[in-house]
């Protein structure tokens, strides 16, 4: 499964704010330039080659595809404007990619040549590297917040979008979350900034909160709440607001404490939620690695409203 391969997910270099300048230099290279409009934001797009096998059209529908599916999640797409480049290279799959808004939104991406639609349909990195879009810049010391969310909330959205099964998804955060379990040495979130723990031990951070913000809201509040509180009264990434500020607004939007609660037991300490018992109040049982239903009606209530999709605003 393609969220399961994040170990070999390298990020490409970024040059943001050049979507003038690269239109020109595509076209003049057998690429293109193309203006989407997606939820009243402007996308513009540059492929820097004309020889990819799925064709222009099915990139393009995959760029709006995945911004359609964040937009659902946030209740709207985290950026008014946003430059987007893909870069080919030889193979196939969706290879790399990665955000930034210095001084505007932009991401970067580099796309097998031979990529098929279906890798297109199923892919999880432009939705990955949109996620990013809606939360402040955080400096690399929070990065395990940064890139835990958008590996926790990539895999939500598309199940909100109907573009991922429910039980595929629970499936795979059982086969994961493991990954970001402290190892020997390690100390809390802010101060080892190992693959796994940024990515995994951030998405545990995630999970944990989500469950514990529907235990205390009686399901009424979820993490996804506290998300688009947090990118409306910030804008998202264009702007950097210290961590503190961050989940202060996100318990807010709950009328919870956990968002600090959790983050003051793991910033400092290797201290991580016991993933049987976050399975168990999700209502799921896990046998060698295996997800199924579990007798908890209460914890299947709340692992369906995670994936349920919220009405509009």
């Amino acid at each position: 499964m393609a969220r399961l391969r994040r170990a070999a997910f390298v990020l490409s270099t970024i040059i943001a704010g050049a979507s003038c300048a690269g239109a020109a230099q595509a076209a003049g290279h057998g690429g293109s330039a193309t203006d989407l409009r997606v939820d009243g934001t402007l996308v513009h797009v540059i492929l820097d080659a004309d020889d990819f096998r799925a064709g222009a059209p099915e990139l393009l529908e995959w760029v709006r595809r995945s911004a359609v599916i964040v937009a659902g999640y946030y209740g709207a797409f985290p950026a008014s404007v946003l430059d987007i480049r893909i870069s080919a290279v030889d193979g196939t799959g969706v290879r790399s990619g990665r955000a930034s808004a210095d001084p505007l939104p932009a991401i970067r991406l580099r796309v097998g040549r031979e990529v098929s639609r279906e890798e297109l349909l199923k892919d999880w990195v432009m939705v990955h590297e949109m996620t990013h879009l809606a939360l402040p810049e955080v400096g690399p010391t929070h990065a395990w917040l940064a890139e835990g969310l958008a590996t926790y909330v990539e895999g939500v959205a598309r199940v909100q979008a109907g573009n991922m099964n429910a039980h595929d998804l629970w499936q795979e955060d059982v086969a994961s979350m493991a990954k970001g379990l402290p190892q020997p040495d390690d100390a809390g979130l802010d101060h080892t900034h190992t693959w796994g723990r940024t990515y995994w031990g951030g998405a545990i951070f995630c999970l944990a909160a989500d469950v514990a913000i529907r235990e205390r809201s009686e399901n009424k509040r979820g993490l996804q709440d506290a998300l688009r509180a947090i990118l409306r009264q910030s804008g998202g990434m264009t702007a950097s607001w210290p961590i503190e500020r961050i989940f202060a607004t996100g318990d807010a939007a709950t009328g919870t404490t956990v968002l600090n609660e959790l983050y003051r037991s793991m910033r400092d300490a290797p201290t991580t939620p016991e993933l049987p018992d976050l399975w168990g109040r999700l209502g799921l049982s896990v046998e060698d690695g295996v997800a199924r239903d579990g007798t908890d009606a209460g914890g299947a209530r709340i692992r369906e409203a995670i994936t349920r999709r919220p009405s509009p605003q």
